[in-house]
């Protein structure tokens, strides 16, 4: 496949080296210096694109892919108040879009497992439930997606809390997501259920950026052929 990659940065070069280790090719890239060579990209000469970017950039690329005919695999966080418009642009192109808050097939499993738990513990009461993520200094947004994403597997069990807050934030009604940026960190998050007597935790620890790469390349791989909005759960059959 020829893979177009909006955003360049780390997770981008390491895409690219996923990619090409199997066989696809790179149509071209884009990041903050060549933004405007984004129209350059059609059908014509290019099968999917794999957008990582920054919160304020995500939608006008993903929209770009999506009115142009590109199928475009999505993992930039922070956007996701507008995320019903990408998915309205989506059906009225009847273009295909992936999205993802975290590429690792591991993490996808932590959500997974996540959610079961969640659905287990909330009858018991004593345990207090929170979220501790952690990620390299350079992470832009706070909490991460991934850290979101494990939110609302946990809230969708607990009717008593009534959305998340992050750390400089507590509030008894609220899901507490701790958030921690550190040198050389790729991710790490951890769900912990608290009681007087014991502890029980859920973690996730990524070792290298080459889980959320691969990831990333098997989504543009199943998409390719598709229509709709999808995410990991699709891909997984999870």
């Amino acid at each position: 496949m020829r893979i177009l990659l909006i955003g360049y940065g780390k997770m981008g070069k390491t895409i690219e080296q996923m990619a090409l280790s199997k066989g696809h090719q790179i149509a071209g890239t884009i990041d903050h210096t060549n933004a405007g060579t984004l129209a350059n990209y059609t059908p014509e000469n290019t099968d999917v694109a794999i957008e990582f970017t920054h919160p304020e950039a995500a939608l006008g690329n993903i929209s770009y892919c999506l009115k142009s005919g590109i199928p475009v695999v999505s993992g930039s966080t922070g956007w996701l108040d507008k995320f019903d418009e990408a998915k309205q642009l989506c059906e009225q192109n009847k273009g295909a879009f992936f999205y993802a808050s975290n590429f690792s097939v591991g993490v996808n499993l932590f959500f997974h497992f996540n959610e079961y738990i969640a659905g287990k513990m909330q009858a018991y009461k004593e345990y207090h439930v929170s979220i501790r993520e952690m990620h390299h200094l350079q992470k832009v947004d706070k909490p991460s997606g991934t850290g979101i994403t494990t939110a609302e597997g946990i809230l969708a069990h607990y009717p008593n809390l009534h959305g998340w807050v992050g750390d400089d934030d507590t509030q008894k009604d609220k899901l507490n997501i701790i958030s921690e940026r550190e040198p050389d960190v790729v991710g790490t998050h951890i769900v912990t259920y608290s009681s007087e007597v014991d502890k029980i935790e859920l973690g996730h620890i990524a070792h290298s950026r080459a889980g959320f790469a691969e990831g990333a390349v098997m989504a543009a791989e199943w998409l390719k052929g598709r229509q709709g909005v999808y995410g990991m759960k699709d891909m997984l059959n999870l």
